[in-house]
């Protein structure tokens, strides 16, 4: 009788493995987020996703001024729009913004949520889909928004950076993930380009 050939090996399905960025800014965090756009390089195969303190139905300038940053494409984020290497998506204001594999999902947010902490739930939903490959980075602002989304990607294993106090306008959020002892890298923002790349090189 024919040999049957033997059965292929099954491989695991693996996610497609980039990195994604998230970058939480508030008060003061437009000249910190153009800094790090500037010294970004555009193809290093990294999608970044940029949560900003911002009202519902405000008309965002961010597009157009971070598009003078960087040459990578800068678009507003839409319910299940897909991430992709090499893109820079922007949050709208006023709505959490969640991830599943590699989806962006706006989420209504809960009507009690008094003081709204856009980027711990962004920081949260990408910890939790991304595991290794998250990337949470605090910028200028004020309160603490951001420091428990670090800490849920620094318990999967991802990256945190936070911008160097002294360098930012408001100390006030990333002061509060460095004492939170959360934070991996602490850098001024035109500075973190170097860590990042050294950590996509690592996995």
């Amino acid at each position: 009788p024919p040999a049957t050939p033997a059965p292929s090996p099954v491989l695991p399905v693996t996610s497609p493995g980039f990195l994604i960025v998230g970058i939480g800014a508030s008060a003061g965090g437009l000249e910190a987020m153009e800094e790090f756009f500037r010294h970004m390089p555009p193809s290093t195969g990294m999608a970044f996703v940029v949560v900003s303190h911002q009202h519902a139905g405000h008309v965002s300038l961010l597009p157009s001024l971070l598009g003078k940053c960087t040459a990578m494409p800068v678009v507003e984020s839409a319910d299940g729009m897909e991430v992709r290497p090499n893109c820079v998506y922007l949050a709208p204001g006023g709505i959490n913004l969640a991830m599943l594999h590699g989806t962006q999902h706006l989420m209504e947010p809960a009507s009690q949520e008094r003081v709204p902490l856009p980027i711990d739930y962004f920081f949260r939903s990408l910890a939790e889909d991304q595991k290794h490959n998250a990337v949470g980075i605090i910028l200028s602002g004020t309160g603490t928004d951001g420091t428990l989304g670090l800490r849920a990607i620094k318990a999967e294993s991802g990256l945190t950076i936070a911008q160097e106090p002294q360098s930012a306008k408001y100390q006030g959020m990333p002061r509060s993930a460095i004492v939170a002892g959360v934070v991996d890298v602490v850098k001024p923002a035109g500075g973190m380009s170097e860590s990042l790349l050294a950590y996509a090189r690592s996995l």
